[in-house]
C-alpha cells in the first residue's frame, strides 16, 4: 500500500517546477517516433550545407506536396499550398488559413545560412609551389577552429557569357577535399603566445587545392596554372569568373550519432537547420485548411546581423503579407499587426564542462525540449524584441496543450556575452514574436550537437502553433 503523501510533497507538486527528460515524459511509441524522425533530419543536413542548397531543397519537397509557385496577383481559398523563392537563397511557404488573413498569419521563421568560410573576389594564388584560396569567414566563427577540418566547396560560378555552374566538390566518396593548415606545436611557440581569439587570424584561413606544376618547361605560377586548367576543363571557367562567384568552404565531415545510446546528432549545420527542417516538416504536413494561415520564412544573412535582399531586414516578408491581404481588400498593415510569430532559432545548451557563462537556473538543458527565450540581445537587453507575458503565455499554453516538452532559458549568463536573431525584424512589423529552439552544444563551431529529442519536440511545438 503506497504511503500518504505529506504536506510538503503536496506542495512541491503543487507549486514547483519540475521540468524533465523529455525521454521520462514521452512512452516509447513517441520516442521511436523522435529516432525516427532524427534520421530524416540527418540526411537533410549531409545533403544540403549551404542556404541554396537548403532553398532548392525546400522548392522541391514543397512542390512533392501540392504547393504552386505563389502569384501575387493571383486569389486562393482555404487550404491552398503556395511558395515564393526569393533569388535562390531565401523561401517562404504558406498554407492558406479559414480564417480571414485581417485575423493574423501564424509565422514561424528560422534561418537557412550557418558560420562558413567563403572564398574572397580574388581568391587563387600560389605560394612556394602550393597553390592556394584567401578567404573571408562568414559570421561568428572562432577562427582556431577551422584548421586542419577537412572542408569540401560549394557554390554557384556565373561565366563570362553568363552561363550558372554549379559546384559541389568533396562530399561524395572518392571525391578530393580541401584543408587549412596549422603550425606544428613544434614550432608554435610564437603563435602560442596570441590570446585565444587571435590564435589564427582571419588572413591565416588559407585553403590549399594543389601542389602539381603544369608541365612546361619554363613559367611562372604553374601549380596556380595547372588548377585553373583543370577548372577550365571540367567547369569552362576562367580565372576572372571566381570575381562574380559565391563560393563556400564547409565541413566535409558527415553528420553521425553521437554516444553509446545514440541519443545526440553530431554535425555542421546544426545552427540554424535543425530548426528550419521541423519547421518545413511541420508546415508540409498540414493537410488540412489551418484557422490560421500558415506561413513557414526560411530566411538568409542571420549569421551576419540579416542585412540584404535575402535577410530578414528586407521587406520580402512584408510584402508577401502584404499581398496575401491585398486579396481580401485589406492593407498589409491589417495583417501584420494580427500576426504572431515563432523566430525558430537556436539557445546554447548548458555545457558541464564550460559551466562559468552559464546561469542555471536560466539556462537551456539537452533533452528538456523546445527552448522559449523571452529576449536575446546582450548587456541590458541591448538589441532584442522582448517578448509579451501576454504572448509568452498563449505559446506556451499551446505547447502545453499539445504535450510538448519545452524550457525556458536565457542565452548566458548577464553581461558574459548573448545575441541576437530574426526576431526583433520580424517584431519591427508589428507581429507578436517569441524566439523558439533547439539547444546546440559547440553553437558555431564546425561540429556541433544537438539531442535528438528537442528536434522532435521543436517539430511537435511548430506544428501545435500552424494548427492553433
Amino acid at each position: 500500500m503506497s504511503e500518504e503523501k505529506t504536506e510538503v510533497q503536496l506542495l512541491q507538486e503543487k507549486l514547483l517546477m519540475d521540468k524533465k527528460h523529455a525521454a521520462k515524459v514521452i512512452d516509447d511509441a513517441e520516442m521511436a517516433k523522435a529516432m525516427d524522425f532524427a534520421e530524416g533530419y540527418k540526411k537533410f543536413l549531409n545533403d544540403n550545407k549551404t542556404e541554396r542548397e537548403v532553398a532548392a531543397f525546400i522548392i522541391e519537397e514543397a512542390k512533392k506536396h501540392g504547393f504552386t509557385e505563389f502569384d501575387k496577383f493571383g486569389t486562393y481559398k482555404p487550404g491552398d499550398k503556395v511558395y515564393y523563392l526569393n533569388r535562390k537563397k531565401a523561401v517562404i511557404l504558406a498554407v492558406i488559413g479559414k480564417k480571414s488573413i485581417g485575423e493574423g498569419a501564424h509565422i514561424a521563421a528560422a534561418h537557412i545560412d550557418s558560420p562558413r568560410v567563403d572564398l574572397k573576389p580574388n581568391p587563387l594564388y600560389e605560394s612556394s609551389e602550393i597553390a592556394l584560396l584567401k578567404t573571408h569567414y562568414y559570421g561568428g566563427i572562432r577562427k582556431y577552429q577551422w584548421p586542419t577540418v577537412p572542408l569540401s566547396m560549394h557554390g554557384v560560378i556565373v561565366r563570362k557569357d553568363g552561363t550558372e555552374v554549379n559546384i559541389n566538390i568533396g562530399e561524395k566518396e572518392g571525391e578530393p577535399q580541401f584543408i587549412i593548415t596549422d603550425l606544428l606545436p613544434h614550432l608554435a611557440r610564437e603563435q602560442s603566445e596570441r590570446k585565444l581569439g587571435q590564435g589564427i587570424k582571419g588572413e591565416e584561413l588559407n585553403v590549399i587545392v594543389g601542389s602539381l606544376p603544369f608541365k612546361a618547361d619554363a613559367g611562372s605560377e604553374l601549380v596556380k596554372l595547372n588548377i585553373l586548367k583543370m577548372l577550365n576543363d571540367k567547369y569552362g571557367i576562367v580565372e576572372e569568373d571566381f570575381l562574380t562567384a559565391e563560393i563556400e568552404m564547409v565541413p566535409a565531415t558527415k553528420v553521425t550519432d553521437i554516444g553509446f545510446d545514440r541519443s545526440l546528432i553530431g554535425g555542421y549545420g546544426h545552427d540554424d537547420r535543425v530548426c528550419a527542417y521541423p519547421e518545413l516538416m511541420a508546415i508540409l504536413e498540414l493537410n488540412e485548411a489551418p484557422e490560421h494561415t500558415a506561413v513557414a520564412v526560411f530566411a538568409d544573412k542571420e549569421e551576419t546581423g540579416s542585412d540584404g535582399n535575402t535577410g530578414l531586414q528586407s521587406s520580402y516578408l512584408r510584402y508577401f503579407i502584404a499581398d496575401l491581404a491585398r486579396f481580401e481588400g485589406l492593407m498589409g498593415r491589417d495583417a501584420l499587426s494580427k500576426s504572431k510569430c515563432l523566430s525558430a532559432d537556436v539557445n546554447a545548451a548548458f555545457d558541464p564542462t564550460f559551466p562559468s557563462p552559464f546561469e542555471t537556473a536560466n539556462s537551456a538543458y539537452i533533452n528538456k525540449g523546445i527552448v522559449v527565450t523571452k529576449y536575446t540581445g546582450s548587456g541590458g537587453k541591448g538589441g532584442t524584441s522582448d517578448a509579451s507575458a501576454e504572448f509568452v503565455g498563449e505559446v506556451t499554453r499551446i505547447f502545453n496543450a499539445a504535450d510538448v516538452c519545452w524550457q525556458m532559458a536565457e542565452l548566458g549568463a548577464v553581461d558574459a556575452g548573448g545575441g541576437g536573431t530574426v526576431a526583433k525584424y520580424v517584431a519591427n512589423l508589428d507581429i507578436d514574436v517569441v524566439d523558439v529552439g533547439v539547444p546546440v552544444l559547440s553553437m558555431h563551431a564546425p561540429y556541433e550537437v544537438v539531442s535528438k529529442l528537442d528536434v522532435y519536440m521543436t517539430n511537435k511545438a511548430v506544428s501545435a502553433f500552424f494548427k492553433a
